[in-house]
């Protein structure tokens, strides 16, 4: 296994780990908040998928083009930086000062399937 592959798992597994947290912290510390805690919902279910996209991108990595697949990962971690993390910071500090983030991580994520299916199509054998 690569470095580029042990990497996907540590960032897939970190990143599962804390889906897995905001989930607790939007049930117990937000309930008070719904539409904080409906943040924090939402972007903890696109923060887990995504993780376990990163392993999916790692167990086809001798299968597919390295290249489209590196992509897709690479996407996918600015969807999760970028999309989960505007709505985490949504719900518990406000807006940020930067527009379009959460969008710009939702096109991230798009454009990581679509490499993924780019990958697909180019595969060997």
């Amino acid at each position: 296994m690569g470095l580029i592959d042990r990497i996907w798992i540590v960032f897939a597994a970190l990143n599962g780990a804390i889906a897995v947290g905001t989930g607790a912290y939007a049930s117990h510390a937000l309930a008070a908040q719904p539409q904080a805690q409906e943040w924090f919902r939402i972007a903890g279910q696109y923060q887990m998928a995504h993780a376990l996209a990163l392993m999916l991108l790692v167990a086809l990595g001798d299968r597919m083009d390295r290249a489209a697949l590196r992509i897709a990962g690479w996407l996918f971690v600015a969807g999760i930086l970028l999309f989960c993390g505007t709505l985490y910071a949504l719900a518990t500090v406000g807006p940020l000062p930067v527009p379009m983030t959460a969008p710009a991580g939702g096109w991230s994520f798009m454009l990581g399937w679509v490499a993924l299916a780019a990958a697909a199509l180019r595969a060997r054998g």
